[in-house]
């Protein structure tokens, strides 16, 4: 049982801070990019209660977490004024890109830290210390790439969203927009209904190319160090 609350511990504090610097990201990269309205609303900021939303953050996780299922949670979104921006039609591109470029850039940082950190206490620490701490950096690495990966997912209220729409003209993008009125059904059949029913598990493929490759090559470079 006390193994299952550290584990349970080590996910959401990885969790809490890939959500945390992911929204921040967003926030900073509209200030730097001419709207300073995320950054007025106190959201370039590392403390977790200006990003959590009650429900997205915490109720929905801990509920499909008791069903069984994947967890998806999300933040409060980022308020974006596209015409407080110097050129809207690139920089709504590059405030979206910034979220999922952060969590990269923290799987990339934990598992250089762990290559540090981890040969230094081998000799001094616990095993028991050594083994939370390589589990936490492992685990540090998949939820920050899996939150990259899945917010670049083109449906609303994810990043790729953003990030496709200046590329549709006139009747694609209104097509889109036709489609985003059902993007949360869509994406609980994807999550559940599919690989529970069907046995398809879209968004397990998708990670097994992108999120599961990436993570294991950056695992075997910090276990490389000790």
């Amino acid at each position: 049982m006390g193994m299952n609350i550290q584990t349970l511990l080590i996910d959401a504090v990885a969790l809490i801070v890939g959500i945390v610097i992911h929204e921040s990201a967003h926030a900073l990269a509209a200030y730097v990019l001419g709207d300073k309205t995320a950054r007025s609303r106190g959201r370039v900021s590392l403390n977790p209660l200006a990003h959590i939303d009650p429900f997205g953050t915490v109720l929905l996780p801990l509920l499909m977490l008791a069903a069984g299922g994947p967890v998806f949670a999300f933040a409060k979104p980022v308020p974006v004024y596209l015409n407080n921006l110097k050129h809207p039609k690139r920089d709504e591109l590059l405030v979206a890109l910034a979220g999922p470029l952060s969590n990269v850039l923290l799987a990339l940082a934990g598992a250089l830290i762990g290559y540090v950190l981890l040969p230094l206490l081998a000799g001094q620490a616990a095993m028991s210390l050594l083994y939370y701490l390589f589990s936490f950096f492992m685990t540090f690495i998949v939820v920050n790439l899996s939150l990259a990966f899945f917010n670049l997912i083109p449906l609303p209220p994810l990043d790729g969203s953003s990030i496709l729409v200046p590329f549709l003209k006139r009747k694609a993008l209104q097509e889109y927009y036709r489609i985003q009125q059902y993007a949360m059904p869509i994406l609980l059949v994807i999550l559940y209904l599919l690989p529970t029913v069907l046995h398809i598990d879209i968004i397990g493929m998708y990670f097994d190319i992108t999120v599961y490759p990436l993570a294991q090559g950056l695992t075997s470079f910090m276990v490389g160090a000790i």
